[in-house]
């Protein structure tokens, strides 16, 4: 029974986000696409963890050998390349591959919708495997917690980061000329978010460990503002790509 809780309130976080941000599609996408894109992107989530873990073994091998000096390094490229830049990656291909070429993207929104929609199946595969890393003996309120936290935090970023991808990647349709330019542009962008959310965290978990209040303050209060930003910016880009016209007609 435990193990049913578990998957229910890992996948809520995604579908309360999910049904949010499917309203910003003026024509909305048919349930069969939403469940398949939503579905890839939980395959997105298995293969960029086992690609995180090969590359994070390379990274022990290398550092143990030639930067183990630079311990500051190793934290970075863990952060930024093996896991924002993998995972944003990971997301942004497998839309590319099993929602690009549909029928049913004909809008440049769409681009957005997809994203979206495969970053939050990527985080409710995250969400389940971390409750059920933690396991017994959880309580209901207990799970209920991590599952808030969740939503506002973790699940909530990577709809952000995906949704920036899905900007560029809609604004390239209709400048084709600098159509890779646009989509590195928001996958750069992307990464960079989503690195300095997981060092946020972990600063914020060492605030309250440490009991600095300042560290965790300062790190707190830049992570607010640092998805307030970039909510404000998805929802001016849902409204920016909705007044533009059908793909197929440029």
């Amino acid at each position: 029974m435990i193990y049913i809780i578990f998957i229910i309130f890992g996948l809520a976080p995604s579908i309360v986000w999910l049904l949010f941000y499917l309203k910003k599609d003026k024509h909305p996408e048919s349930k069969r696409m939403v469940l398949k894109i939503f579905f890839y992107g939980i395959v997105a989530g298995i293969i960029a963890f086992l690609i995180e873990v090969y590359l994070s073994w390379m990274l022990v091998f290398f550092a143990e050998r030639y930067v183990i000096a630079l311990p500051i390094l190793f934290f970075l490229i863990n952060q930024f390349i093996i896991v924002a830049l993998v995972e944003e990656f990971t997301k942004y291909f497998i839309v590319k591959k099993k929602a690009l070429n549909s029928k049913e993207f004909d809008e440049p929104v769409d681009a957005m919708v997809y994203m979206i929609v495969a970053a939050l199946g990527f985080a409710a595969l995250e969400n389940i495997l971390i409750l059920f890393t933690i396991g017994e003996p959880l309580f209901v309120k207990d799970i209920a917690l991590i599952s808030s936290f969740r939503f506002l935090g973790a699940t909530f970023l990577h709809a952000l980061a995906s949704g920036v991808i899905g900007y560029f990647m809609g604004l390239s349709f209709y400048h084709k000329e600098n159509r890779k330019k646009l989509i590195f542009k928001g996958l750069v962008i992307a990464t960079i978010l989503h690195g300095f959310f997981n060092i946020s965290i972990i600063i914020i978990e060492r605030g309250l460990i440490d009991q600095n209040m300042v560290l965790f303050g300062a790190s707190f209060t830049f992570l607010i503002a640092m998805l307030t930003g970039t909510a404000l910016f998805i929802s001016k880009g849902f409204k920016e790509l909705n007044h533009l016209g059908d793909i197929n007609n440029n």
